[in-house]
């Protein structure tokens, strides 16, 4: 089973960037649709972003198109999230999640079946 592991959060000024990684383990990551959630104190779980297998296809939450985006490194067994002008509400813990499950892109959490640990993001107004 792949497990998941989420770096790169942190504090940043809005306006700012952050970059968040999710390293992979296991020989099948290129099997697996990946996105990125997050969820704020109070607030349920959000879709980000989703990526495909290959990397060639994406999809974004409304709240983060032209803002944030997404990729994959199979070869590195990594996804990454690229986040630029990041703002006050975009303040959240980011999940990296795998989904074994379906080969389409899926933004809904329990289509997602690995969750890494979380990663936090303050953005600070």
């Amino acid at each position: 089973q792949v497990q998941l592991v989420e770096s790169g959060g942190g504090l940043v000024q809005a306006g700012g960037s952050l970059r968040l990684s999710c390293a992979a383990s296991g020989r099948t990551f290129s099997n697996y649709v990946m996105g990125w959630f997050r969820q704020a104190p109070g607030k349920e779980r959000e879709f980000v972003a989703a990526i495909n297998r290959s990397g060639g296809s994406t999809y974004y939450a409304d709240s983060v198109k032209d803002r944030f985006t997404i990729s994959r490194d199979n070869a590195k067994n990594t996804v990454n999230l690229q986040m630029n002008s990041l703002k006050p509400e975009d303040t959240a813990v980011y999940y990296c999640a795998a989904s074994t499950l379906y080969y389409t892109l899926r933004p809904r959490p329990r289509d997602y079946d690995v969750w890494g640990q979380g990663t936090q993001v303050t953005v600070s107004s």
